[in-house]
């Protein structure tokens, strides 16, 4: 059996045939089951459609309808732990293999899978209703319902520049028109003139829609109708599973569902950061949030050739390591789930920050020297180690301290001067304006959680230095 969770971006490095990676637009995951709804009429024969075309029953116990988060799957019977509720035969889903083979022997082998699926999308699109897939391509959303971050102003994006989000933003934006600009001409050279009207808006819509509904496969990634309508819940125990053997993707419930209470799965375990870049929407509270810290040394810091030299030396960068140093400027990653306060238990701030910021207040050639020897004479790994000169290991950690103080200020300062309350009649502002707020707040507890953490750990060495001392003189 494959796990899938929702493919992201930034997880590819995690692509492995036994993890499938995901990724879905929602608008949010409830607080509480959700029992009222009304049905979606539009899709009243989708289902029966999808089974025809799978020669298979997909789902005897969920329906298609809509809540405040958009279209949804509601139990239409009682669900018990442990029962299938749906099952995707692999036959009717949508993989790379579905381009067209007189386009797929005109593109480059740097179109990626993402590319190329929204290529599928934009062939059925232009289809129209002879399009085999008409039913799925017809209740995709359009681009006013989609709130990734790549959709939104620049005035929006403002909102928002204080975290890693902002540039991964422009990052993937990039990225769309690179694909574009790959693509273009070979939708020109395709027969009767057919894409001879294909825009940058058009392809960057269809490159969400799979970039916002396609899960990791065998196949690189699948659009899988029907089972891209359930919600998220980031503490599910439900996802989506696929069978090789049976060659289908299938759901358990992890729970009781009562007839027409919303049924929700877990895409994955994404903080707030991928969910609005990669999902278009955020959660008020994410366990899994995160933040990015970059960090470098000063310019006017003589040691600085030195320092950044045996980073380098002892520190290549890693793809998908998000500890790793680069000598470019090095980021690091601290998550809420793994940062406590003072009376909790956890691993704390990343040892490789705690490495740097050693490295960091190193003052002399002879002191780099010392960490490198430290390194050789161990696991390799530089400055893991707390310092033995317990005065300098405290230095070291208020300096880190310091650093994310002034981040702590500077989220402070970015979620008070977010935009007052927007119209009603601008749903669309008011929405992102909230989606601001909750990546922001959740990526600044963070940053609380760290520097209680990190004035535990500097309280602790202060007393048992000042310990130590008084029993020198005794």
């Amino acid at each position: 059996m494959i796990l899938a969770v929702r493919f992201t971006d930034r997880c590819c490095c995690l692509h492995r045939l036994v993890v499938c990676l995901s990724r879905r637009l929602k608008v949010s995951s409830p607080a509480k089951p959700q029992v009222s709804h009304c049905v979606d009429k539009d899709c009243d024969d989708f289902l029966p459609w999808l089974e025809h075309k799978a020669g298979v029953e997909i789902s005897s116990v969920l329906s298609i309808g809509k809540s405040t988060y958009g279209r949804s799957l509601f139990a239409s019977k009682s669900i018990q732990t442990g029962d299938c509720i749906l099952k995707v035969p692999y036959i009717v889903q949508i993989s790379p293999d579905n381009v067209p083979s007189k386009i797929n022997s005109l593109l480059g082998d740097g179109v990626g899978n993402i590319a190329k699926l929204a290529v599928v999308i934009l062939v059925e699109q232009k289809k129209g209703q002879d399009s085999e897939w008409a039913p799925y391509i017809n209740c995709l959303p359009q681009p006013g319902e989609m709130h990734s971050t790549i959709f939104w102003s620049e005035s929006e994006l403002e909102m928002i520049q204080k975290s890693s989000v902002y540039q991964e933003t422009i990052n993937q934006k990039a990225q769309i028109q690179k694909d574009f600009l790959a693509i273009k001409p070979v939708l020109n050279h395709f027969s009767e003139n057919l894409f001879n009207d294909i825009s940058l808006k058009e392809f960057s819509h269809a490159w969400a829609l799979v970039g916002s509904r396609a899960w990791g496969s065998t196949k690189g990634l699948s659009l899988i109708p029907f089972a891209d309508f359930v919600n998220h819940d980031g503490v599910s125990g439900s996802v989506l599973l696929g069978d090789e053997d049976k060659q289908l993707s299938e759901v358990i419930a992890d729970r009781d569902y009562s007839p027409g209470e919303q049924v929700l799965i877990r895409y994955g375990k994404f903080p707030n950061a991928s969910l609005l870049l990669d999902f278009g929407f955020t959660l008020p509270y994410n366990i899994y949030d995160q933040v990015q810290i970059q960090v470098d040394i000063p310019h006017h810091d003589l040691l600085r050739t030195l320092k950044l030299e045996l980073l380098h030396r002892h520190c290549l960068p890693k793809i998908g390591d998000a500890n790793s140093y680069s000598s470019m400027g090095n980021s690091f990653t601290v998550k809420l789930m793994e940062v406590r306060s003072a009376r909790g238990k956890g691993r704390g701030i990343p040892q490789s920050l705690r490495a740097f910021a050693r490295i960091f207040c190193c003052t002399s050639p002879q002191e780099l020297s010392d960490l490198a020897m430290e390194a050789a004479q161990n696991d390799g790994r530089l400055a893991r180690r707390p310092l033995k000169n317990w005065s300098r290991e405290i230095q070291a950690h208020q300096v880190l301290l310091s650093w994310i103080t002034q981040l702590i200020n500077e989220y402070n300062t970015s979620i008070k001067s977010l935009p007052c309350a927007a119209s009603p009649l601008c749903q669309t502002l008011s929405l992102r304006k909230q989606m601001a707020r909750d990546l922001l707040t959740g990526e600044l507890r963070v940053l609380k959680s760290a520097a209680a953490w990190l004035e535990n750990y500097c309280a602790t060495l202060n007393d048992s230095e000042i310990v130590m001392s008084r029993g020198a003189k005794f």
